[in-house]
């Protein structure tokens, strides 16, 4: 893929107004030094529709997202194609990033797997609509619709003790153990130390094995 993403046509002009400005000693149009906004603080710019935020925000995440994105699809193509869809998802959706919910890295690159997901399944989709077809002709056993309302209610029963961590220990497990982040990966989303995402993972398993009331 190279050092870039390929640019969408929807972000070219945001992308040209980047480079004219680049010109002017690393700084933004605002005139505050490139680089020296945390990924937080240009999503709360982008919200505002401050376009050069979102050009450095661009250049911050747009090959991190890509990463997510071809670990799950495989094609590059098709990859770089998810980027653009999550980057201008961004773009129009900002307003509703809430840090009080985790990080705007996290929140990027959550979006940036969802997104990658929708598309392996949207693939499926013709096969999955007649595997629906074929499950109407028939009505399932009745230890089979038992067996749903039972995964149906821990699933249930999983989130709410989910909800109930603390927000670092929340975004840890999240994307460990929901998004398939090794450790390693999560400390570099999160940008902290790896020894700190082992310990926020220890503490939000035995608070989630507490509250699910599994023994040790």
């Amino acid at each position: 893929m190279g050092t870039a993403v390929v640019v969408d046509a929807r972000l070219a002009p945001m992308v040209a107004l980047r480079r004219s400005h680049q010109t002017s000693g690393g700084r933004s149009l605002d005139n505050t030094p490139r680089g020296s906004a945390s990924i937080d603080e240009l999503v709360r710019m982008v919200a505002r529709g401050e376009s050069p935020a979102f050009e450095e925000l661009y250049d911050r995440v747009a090959n991190s997202i890509f990463g997510v994105v071809r670990r799950v699809l495989r094609d590059p193509a098709q990859s770089e194609e998810v980027t653009q869809e999550v980057l201008i998802e961004v773009w129009r959706t900002a307003t509703r990033f809430d840090a009080e919910r985790g990080s705007a890295s996290t929140w990027i690159h959550t979006m940036a797997h969802r997104r990658a997901i929708d598309r392996v399944r949207s693939a499926q989709a013709s096969h999955d609509r007649d595997e629906r077809v074929a499950r109407r002709d028939h009505t399932p056993p009745y230890d089979d619709v038992a067996e749903r309302v039972e995964i149906r209610l821990e699933q249930e029963q999983v989130r709410r003790c989910v909800e109930q961590l603390t927000g670092l220990q929340r975004e840890s497990v999240t994307l460990a153990y929901y998004s398939g982040y090794t450790y390693r990966e999560v400390a570099e989303v999160l940008d902290v130390p790896l020894g700190t995402v082992k310990t926020r993972l220890r503490d939000g398993l035995i608070r989630l094995r507490d509250c699910l009331g599994v023994t040790a």
